[in-house]
């Protein structure tokens, strides 16, 4: 029987500062990725306060913004990430439950 190999699900949580928005999104992605796709995650924060030359290469035109760099396509959400059905039909995450 042949094991299907998982990938590692890449994502890039754009921000700008630690606004109530930001914070919020961050703990949503968080939760969902952890119901959905425990142990094959990957978050990254950019805080384009900081860095604000990194919005130019997933063209980042609001924040906070979710990018889903791997697996592709990419794909992005914009918002605080709080519609969990919203987000997991945007990143094309199967719930663990179906």
């Amino acid at each position: 029987m042949k094991k299907e190999a998982v990938a590692e699900w890449q994502l890039r949580l754009y921000i700008a500062g630690q606004t109530p928005k930001s914070i919020t999104a961050l703990e949503n992605i968080k939760k969902y990725a952890e119901e959905h796709l425990k142990g094959i995650y990957s978050i990254e924060i950019v805080d384009l306060l900081k860095n604000p030359q990194l919005a130019e290469g997933d063209q980042i035109f609001a924040v906070p913004t979710l990018v889903r760099k791997f697996p592709e396509p990419i794909r992005k959400i914009i918002g605080d990430l709080s519609n969990e059905e919203r987000v997991l039909v945007g990143l094309n995450i199967k719930p663990l439950n179906s």
